[in-house]
């Protein structure tokens, strides 16, 4: 399994690294400032102002995947890039490679047409205009997609929507210029996963209704700008549709795996980067006479957390390059275990170096806060843990459907009676002749 970048891929990841130290981290604290000042309808400069710096690097639209793009990268190549983006919440947007944008984009030079892509798919290449997602509905448990009730009506040439949604990362961006919207066309469709359909919808377009941004445990902007969003009676072409009614699971399926991957690389880079916090922490504290350094606890900690690390990368990786050799579909209970895994491992991790840095770490100072609410955020984001589970569990059981036990010493049945009775006599303490006979 060569779960290796190329060469090109190396390439990239040593140019993003020095990026990421001349412009990234040191732009941080204004960065976070501007989020907190200017709040989460504005457009943040520090950003704008590192965009064109990263695409004449060469170091823009890095997330194309190579089975669409020419110029694209594979997910094994991909990966590492993520995890050196991850390390602040300030670099995927300036390389053109945030979340919900790179899902978007993909989608529709997927599935979308030349019309579309000219459309929306270009500005977005060029980062000219934003997008968000809308899926999940504050009035139905959404972690169970088949509930969506939000409606696509036909109506002549045009499709009508009607819905509320919420947790629609994005929308309070002005530059957003683009949502696709997932919701029922077939309300009463024999298959429940025939049911869906996405469609664009421009920000613009009349009864379009951005209600509220949300907070992530506090924080608005950074790390997630997350909005209400209503939809009444909202009226767009039917040529809008994305790939024809009925194939909004198709295209969700195909849209979540390579996102889950990225998610998941960027909190492994954001655990390096805790990891590394608490390290240099444990040798500045000195509690009770003596470094946290030399302290049990902190020392099992620190290396619980490089183990936990190191399996949640390998676990991705390869994931990742299941997904460039068998494809998404081969590779689903992959993908759904290091959903699983990268944010209860970063979580976990985040929640060490807190108590390490003791009240500091509850502050902004030390960048733990918000990579404990993107943590936290991360396991109900993209699917809750417990979906991914079920997944995962029903896909190990069928693995071993029609597979003979003998030849894998996996058996579970119960002993027959004479199998039992052998088992006595062969053992070491059989029954003595004749006992209570």
């Amino acid at each position: 399994m060569m779960m290796e970048p190329s060469s090109h891929g190396r390439a990239l990841a040593e140019q993003l690294k020095s990026f990421m130290a001349e412009h990234i981290y040191p732009n941080e604290r204004r960065y976070y400032q501007e989020a907190e000042r200017l709040g989460p309808w504005s457009v943040y400069p520090m950003v704008e102002e590192l965009k064109p710096v990263a695409r004449a690097a060469g170091l823009w639209n890095l997330f194309l995947p190579a089975s669409e793009a020419a110029e694209g990268l594979s997910n094994v190549d991909y990966a590492p890039l993520c995890e050196i983006m991850g390390r602040s919440m300030l670099a995927p947007e300036v390389f053109n490679c945030n979340a919900p944008d790179t899902g978007n984009m993909e989608t529709i030079l997927r599935y979308g047409t030349a019309e579309q892509k000219e459309k929306w798919l270009k500005p977005l290449l060029a980062g000219e205009i934003r997008s968000c997602f809308a899926m999940t509905e504050p009035e139905v448990a959404s972690s169970d997609a088949t509930n969506i009730a939000s409606s696509i009506v036909r109506d002549g040439d045009d499709y009508v929507i009607n819905g509320r949604k919420w947790y629609t990362t994005g929308a309070t961006d002005p530059r957003c210029g683009i949502m696709i919207f997932m919701g029922q066309t077939d309300p009463d469709g024999d298959d429940p996963h025939r049911r869906q359909s996405m469609i664009l919808v421009p920000m613009d377009t009349p009864g379009v209704n951005v209600v509220r941004a949300l907070p992530i445990f506090g924080f608005y902007g950074v790390p997630d700008r997350s909005a209400e969003v209503l939809f009444d009676n909202v009226r767009v072409p039917a040529e809008n549709i994305l790939l024809g009614e009925g194939r909004g699971f198709e295209i969700a399926q195909g849209r979540l795996g390579p996102g889950r991957i990225h998610h998941c690389m960027r909190l492994i880079g954001m655990s390096e980067r805790v990891l590394e916090r608490m390290c240099r922490r444990a040798e500045l504290r000195h509690p009770f006479g003596r470094p946290l350094a030399d302290q049990t606890v902190t020392l099992e900690r620190i290396a619980e957390s490089r183990i936990m690390i190191e399996q949640a990368r390998l676990l991705t990786m390869k994931a990742a390059y299941m997904m460039d050799t068998v494809g998404n579909k081969a590779a689903r209970q992959e993908i759904a275990m290091i959903k699983v895994a990268a944010p209860n491992m970063a979580q976990t991790i985040v929640d060490w170096a807190i108590q390490m840095f003791g009240g500091g770490g509850t502050s902004s100072d030390h960048y733990l806060a918000a990579a404990f609410t993107m943590a936290r955020l991360l396991r109900l984001a993209d699917g809750p843990d417990e979906v991914h589970r079920n997944q995962i569990a029903r896909l190990e059981m069928r693995r071993h459907r029609g597979v003979d036990p003998a030849l894998t010493g996996g058996g579970g049945e119960v002993l027959s009676r004479e199998e039992a009775g052998r088992m006595a006599a062969e053992g070491m303490w059989p029954r003595p002749a004749g006992w209570r006979a």
